[in-house]
């Protein structure tokens, strides 16, 4: 019965700590129609700081080379995988990275990342434009860091403007 019970504790610890997300401050119309956060509070949690994500293959083997969009729904794939390995998702990350090859792509990009989180809790994020990456054929490189079962969230604010 006691070993019932600590399992049982132990779960709801993990799935309570799963809905907590972070913090993710006002955003002005501006930061809303770029999908981006101006800033992502947390307190606590397990942090994950993922790697550069790019891809040139999708996750069937289909090449992927020198298509932007394709390799946009890849990339963010990737890191989701990345932080379910951790016991997140994709709603866990709290800032990004994004490096892409061409200016041309940063509205599209911004469009796509919208789709990616659809609660609009955006990331804090800044997007650069790169000159060429390590390998021929890529063309976005995002690097991402997620926060797992944190202390603050929308609901539980930990601001100094509640």
């Amino acid at each position: 019965m006691k070993l019932l019970l600590m399992v049982c504790v132990g779960i709801f610890s993990f799935v309570s700590n799963a809905t907590f997300a972070a913090e993710y401050m006002d955003k002005t119309p501006f930061q809303l129609s770029r999908a981006f956060s101006p800033g992502v509070i947390t307190q606590g949690g397990k942090t994950v700081w993922v790697a550069g994500q790019t891809a040139t293959k999708d996750f069937d083997g289909k090449d992927i080379a020198n298509n932007f969009e394709a390799q946009v729904k890849q990339v963010f794939g990737q890191i989701d995988q990345v932080l379910k390995d951790a016991g997140g998702s994709l709603d866990n990350v709290v800032q990004m990275t994004v490096f892409i090859k061409e200016s041309r792509y940063g509205d599209r990009f911004v469009e796509m990342r919208k789709d990616f989180f659809k609660n609009g809790n955006y990331p804090g994020s800044a997007l650069i434009t790169v000159t060429n990456f390590a390998r021929p054929g890529i063309e976005i490189e995002i690097q991402a860091v997620g926060v797992i079962g944190d202390s603050c969230s929308q609901e539980n604010r930990c601001s100094v403007r509640k």
